[in-house]
């Protein structure tokens, strides 16, 4: 049966495009005649009732920013049974028939866990910045982050050329190096240290001696946070300790996660909301929507997060030969 009255929510780290979600979820419960019902900061205004009921004009003049206007968090309290208690009342009250959830793998996890245990029927999108759940090519503010780095990485590059320094550049990536890859090869790096694969240091010392040898004026090396060597910082002061260069670090950090989404982020933002109320109305529950191959997809739950996306192994072998 179709739902008359539809939650969403926004959960974990916020990333650009979440907005552009929203607005396509609302407008198409509209059209569908359709109640939907904002909560504010995740899962934990599920657990307190912080709800607002969404209209055509709450979602006016957003597609463009960054962040969610209904706020994001991470929720202990929803891990446990009495927290997910709460939110059943929540939602029973409000007389919810179903909730779309747009977030990361500890979203996705949690929708599943939920499901599970309350029987409350959920869907959702891949919202994180990170590119690392399974079930779409790119998740909702991947692109943007990309840009956001690659845009302080080239003016980095023209730093770096001037003073004919060595710079080691932080980008996001706890678990994942699909940001450090996407940016090591768009802005012409000279190597990619990502958790997914082992770092030489000697090898990346030696690499990096030779191009100074060969007149190279700028030598950038795009580190993921959780890489396995450890961070930009620590990296640096290992390779200093076997070349004796000067160098410089810079973290870009949570710069990556602001500002207005791209065109690529806010198409696929769009295509995902849309699609999530229409899954619903289908009676399509439990599962993650996404894009594969430019063709909209439904993922288990418990796939998007138990099973880890792989990187491309080409882009890393191509960024090695192109920095030669």
């Amino acid at each position: 049966m179709r739902p008359k009255r539809i939650g969403i929510l926004t959960s974990g780290g916020d990333a650009p495009g979440m907005n552009a979600a929203i607005r396509a979820a609302v407008r198409t419960a509209i059209h569908y005649q359709i109640r939907i019902f904002g909560f504010k900061h995740g899962y934990n205004g599920v657990i307190k009732g912080d709800i607002v009921e969404l209209k055509r004009n709450s979602v006016a003049n957003i597609i463009q920013r960054g962040g969610t206007i209904l706020g994001t968090a991470r929720s202990a309290q929803f891990t446990t049974d009495q927290g997910m208690a709460k939110a059943k009342k929540t939602l029973n009250r409000y007389k919810i028939d179903a909730l779309i959830v747009i977030g990361g793998d500890g979203s996705m996890r949690g929708a599943y866990e939920f499901a599970k245990k309350t029987r409350v029927k959920m869907i959702g999108l891949p919202g994180t910045i990170d590119n690392d759940l399974l079930g779409s090519d790119f998740t909702i503010g991947f692109d943007t982050a990309v840009n956001s780095a690659l845009e302080a990485v080239d003016k980095i590059r023209d730093t770096a050329s001037s003073l004919e320094r060595l710079f080691f550049i932080e980008v996001m990536g706890r678990y994942a190096g699909f940001i450090g890859l996407a940016v090591g090869l768009a802005g012409g790096a000279e190597d990619v240290l990502i958790p997914e694969t082992p770092t030489d240091i000697p090898g990346l010392a030696k690499q990096i001696k030779h191009n100074i040898e060969k007149g190279k004026k700028s030598n950038i090396v795009i580190v993921s946070e959780g890489d396995e060597a450890g961070d930009a910082f620590t990296i640096a002061e290992k390779i200093k300790a076997i070349l004796d260069e000067d160098y410089r670090v810079a973290v870009l950090g949570y710069i990556q996660r602001g500002g207005a989404p791209t065109a690529i982020d806010r198409i696929l933002a769009s295509k995902l909301g849309y699609a999530a109320v229409n899954g619903l109305k289908k009676n399509m529950y439990g599962c993650m929507v996404g894009e594969i191959n430019k063709k909209i997809v439904d993922t288990p739950f418990e796939k998007t997060y138990s099973r880890k996306k792989k990187i491309d192994p080409d882009i890393y072998t191509i960024i090695k030969i192109l920095a030669e």
